[in-house]
């Protein structure tokens, strides 16, 4: 299954991201009323579009703002900055419990959206000024975070798989340490880290394909 190259692919086909992309039982085709409705709503408020990791997303002047997605329970705007959005209205939930800078407008109906309209536009507006100001999300640093046994116990035995994972950006680092630290059974963490061994050591972020 092949990534979608426009807003309507993906509509149609899905996020072609698994094995359930263009059947009827692709998460998209849940949230088709509500998914058009989103992207209807964020091209009315003028930023560019494109599909980035199978989704649609959309930057202001090359700068990612926001990207429109459908999950088994809901459908939602992300805006990648939505922790420095001021939140009037107390909609924005985090993504995670480490999530340190994404947000999220969840959905479950068309009415939701159309309840709000406005609401949401208001909030599309905002992170564009977030993003015109040149505001910047404070990550923590990537030494505040605690590094999995089972992982430093690959890396002492890889010297190839340290200096790969040395070399990744901060993001990506944070991204693989927040994925193999989430399992309680050290089974799975470990499960975890041999299947994205590959991809660090190719120098690829967990969500890099």
């Amino acid at each position: 299954m092949m990534m979608p190259v426009s807003v309507e692919h993906y509509l149609l086909e899905g996020c072609g991201r698994c094995k359930l992309g263009g059947t009827p039982a692709c998460k998209v085709h849940t949230w088709e009323k509500e998914l058009k409705k989103l992207t209807e709503l964020v091209r009315e408020c003028g930023l560019n579009e494109e599909i980035k990791w199978g989704v649609p997303c959309y930057n202001y002047q090359n700068k990612n703002i926001l990207i429109v997605a459908a999950f088994k329970e809901y459908c939602s705007i992300n805006f990648f900055k939505g922790t420095l959005m001021s939140d009037p209205n107390q909609l924005l939930v985090s993504p995670g419990e480490n999530s340190q800078a994404g947000k999220l407008l969840k959905f479950t109906s068309l009415n939701e959206i159309l309840a709000i309209e406005n609401e949401i536009k208001a909030y599309i507006f905002e992170a564009v000024e977030i993003e015109k100001a040149g505001l910047k999300v404070a990550f923590k640093k990537i030494t505040e975070f605690e590094i999995p046994i089972e992982f430093q116990d690959k890396m002492n035995q890889n010297e190839a798989l340290k200096t790969a994972f040395e070399a990744l950006t901060p993001g990506k680092q944070r991204g693989y340490l927040l994925h193999f630290s989430q399992p309680k059974q050290s089974k799975t963490r470990e499960a975890r880290i041999e299947k994205c061994m590959p991809k660090i050591l190719a120098g690829l972020g967990f969500q890099d394909y």
